[in-house]
């Protein structure tokens, strides 16, 4: 079952990082970008406040499946985990922390900005 797990979130985490990133891009998805973009926001900045700064309740869960298979990543971040996983690099963590950074704030605004005006057409 762990197993499993840890395929699935792999694979879920993943594909919500990069729907997360380019969700916004197709009018059928925005809605919902615009709704796993403001869950991330509230995992990282509101549940931060109480489990720290960027806290992701996919990533801790992950990292609990990950352990009892005896995986004790040292990494901070999943994108690190991610970024080492599939190229092999160990990509400093103060780089990869500013791309994720960089990129979620971008898809952030870029979606709320193409939600606002696909509601403004709507309205008219």
């Amino acid at each position: 079952m762990y197993r499993f797990l840890d395929f699935f979130f792999f694979v879920f985490h993943t594909a919500l990082i990069a729907f997360n990133s380019f969700g916004y891009l197709f009018k059928k998805t925005r809605r919902l970008n615009l709704l796993t973009l403001c869950l991330t926001a509230f995992s990282w900045f509101v549940l931060g406040i109480w489990y720290g700064w960027g806290f992701c309740f996919c990533t801790d869960w992950h990292w609990r499946v990950r352990e009892h298979l005896g995986f004790y990543d040292n990494d901070i971040s999943y994108t690190h985990f991610l970024a080492r996983k599939l190229t092999g690099i160990d990509f400093p963590q103060n780089t990869v922390d500013i791309a994720t950074a960089a990129v979620f704030f971008i898809s952030f605004a870029v979606s709320i900005i193409l939600n606002v005006r696909d509601w403004r057409k709507a309205a008219h």
